[in-house]
């Protein structure tokens, strides 16, 4: 089979820092290659340097041959004739990437504007068949909506019917599913694999998910620090990594790790009890007044469960679910229209001092840290703050403290100088959980911590809350939308969907004996190394 790209050598500088280091590698008309690393290794500056895609402060040599033309070499003019045309992308951040003042119809058929003689109702007609192609249901419909209308899932669908308006011989795909929940992530792979099968496409998939790699690609390039470290077919890289670092990434994997069995302890009476709690967005009209209706949308449609001192609850469930609204509700962030919340056996949203108390005992590390830390603050500061704020120590001892909360944590104490910025993702998420356990809380609650961390940065921080939990005994509500990192922490689980537990029982009854299609669909999703491409 013969070879549509043919990259040696390829180096990228940014000033003094060497961002791809010699780079080789072919990929043969209708093959997948997949780019698999963790954040800094050089993917996804490989892949934009496969279309020229890179700031002018880039320094780029070596070659890249796209059916004969060498890329590095080729005007502007030819680029452009490629890009979009002959060479598409699927960028990682759907959001980042789609025009949020043009509708998604409209930034489809960009590229037909420009790469076809289509003009007005043709256009129009093949927008709607590429939507229909990526699966979005109502492509009408949706074409008239703009970005911040669709979930995170359609988005992506729309980035990809835009990168095949003009049926590309090759398609870079950088980061397509990173942070998406499983079932999504399931449609979008499986999309991806029906595309190569139906038009014959040619593609590069960059990841930090070797089980994404293997359900899509049958060859995979291992890079770290910038460089290739392993190269091969992907069933041969998975069954017999030689480089250590393919060892750890594929140690790090869901599928690889150790399971964790907290104990509650025997006969504990319910730490937090759930009853019947209904949490409702949006304000009563006067309609809702006067019949004496409950207004605005279910978030949170009758929750009802308990969790033990020193256990891991679970809470499963898509994108709008209600986890993360029940997680607030559970912290007191929103006021539950109907039912209650007990903490050990008390209302846990009482007033005064009781409400204090119960506030520090139960804390939430939020999904984004970036988000959720002041990008003014250093990081000393952004620990130190509850601590001074809630008087937690005398002033004095306020510095040692917040050096103790680092290294339990696991971070340098010279990252305390630094902004949220200047840290890493992993990094970041430390900072929050030292945070947290600057108030000495009996319950943590865990709302998506893991979701967007490489594999490797995810095993470490599942490896240091467990570590924390048996340190500090304490309880946990963990919450994610990856079912195998659930499975791995949690020795109980609850299931949602539209706001409703739909399935509840140990962890090991779930996921061995589901008993709602709902979570046989969850679970079916879920990316294995096990898995083989085309």
């Amino acid at each position: 089979m013969s070879a549509l790209l043919c990259v040696r050598n390829l180096n990228v500088r940014f000033g003094d820092t060497l961002a791809v280091d010699d780079v080789s590698f072919d990929l043969p008309r209708g093959g997948a290659l997949g780019i698999v690393g963790e954040s800094g290794s050089g993917k996804s500056v490989t892949c934009r340097a496969l279309m020229k895609l890179l700031p002018q402060t880039a320094m780029i040599d070596g070659s890249v041959e796209f059916d004969g033309q060498n890329i590095l070499e080729a005007s502007e003019t030819t680029l452009n004739t490629l890009r979009g045309k002959r060479i598409a992308m699927i960028f990682q951040s759907p959001a980042s990437h789609l025009d949020p003042l043009m509708r998604i119809g409209d930034q489809v058929a960009e590229t037909l504007r420009k790469h076809t003689d289509l003009k007005g109702r043709e256009v129009l007609k093949e927008v709607r068949r590429l939507l229909e192609v990526v699966r979005i249901p109502e492509p009408d419909r949706w074409a008239k909506a703009y970005p911040h209308q669709l979930s995170g899932g359609m988005k992506q669908r729309a980035m990809i019917a835009g990168a095949l308006a003009c049926k590309p011989d090759l398609l870079l795909a950088d980061e397509p599913t990173t942070a998406l929940d499983a079932t999504v992530q399931k449609s979008v792979l499986d999309l991806l694999v029906d595309l190569r099968r139906t038009q014959g496409l040619s593609m590069i998939f960059v990841s930090h998910d070797l089980g994404a790699v293997a359900r899509v690609c049958e060859d995979v390039i291992v890079m770290r620090k910038s460089k290739v470290v392993e190269a091969g077919k992907t069933r041969r890289v998975i069954d017999a990594p030689q480089h250590e670092y393919t060892q750890m990434l594929i140690a790090s994997h869901p599928d690889r790790l150790t399971l964790h069995t907290p104990q509650a302890a025997a006969h504990a009476p319910p730490l937090i009890e759930a009853r019947g709690v209904q949490v409702r967005y949006g304000g009563r009209s006067l309609i809702d007044i006067i019949s004496k209706r409950d207004g605005g949308f279910p978030a949170v449609k009758g929750a009802d469960f308990t969790v033990q001192a020193g256990q891991t609850l679970g809470i499963v469930g898509e994108s709008g679910s209600g986890k993360s609204t029940l997680a607030r509700a559970l912290v007191g962030l929103v006021k539950p229209a109907q039912g209650e919340i007990l903490y050990k056996g008390k209302p846990a949203q009482p007033s005064g001092r009781n409400r204090a108390l119960y506030l520090r005992d139960v804390q939430l590390v939020y999904q984004h840290p970036y988000e959720a830390l002041s990008p003014r603050m250093r990081i000393r500061d952004a620990i130190a703050e509850p601590l001074r704020r809630h008087r937690l120590c005398p002033t004095n001892e306020v510095p040692a403290r917040v050096a103790d909360l680092m290294k339990q944590v696991d971070l340098e104490p010279m990252l305390g100088e630094r902004l949220p910025a200047q840290l890493s993702g992993g990094q970041c998420q430390r900072v929050a959980i030292a945070r947290a356990l600057a108030m000495d809380p009996q319950v943590l609650i865990a709302d998506e911590v893991t979701s967007a961390l490489d594999v490797t940065l995810q095993a470490q921080v599942m490896d240091l809350l467990i570590r924390l939990q048996k340190e500090r005994g304490l309880t946990m509500i963990f919450i994610s939308h990856d079912l195998a990192v659930i499975r791995r922490l949690c020795n109980a689980v609850i299931v949602m969907r539209h706001g409703e537990i739909v399935e509840a029982g140990p962890t090991a009854d779930v996921f061995d004996h589901p008993t709602q299609e709902y979570t046989r669909t969850l679970i079916d999703a879920i990316p294995h190394l096990q898995e083989a491409a085309l």
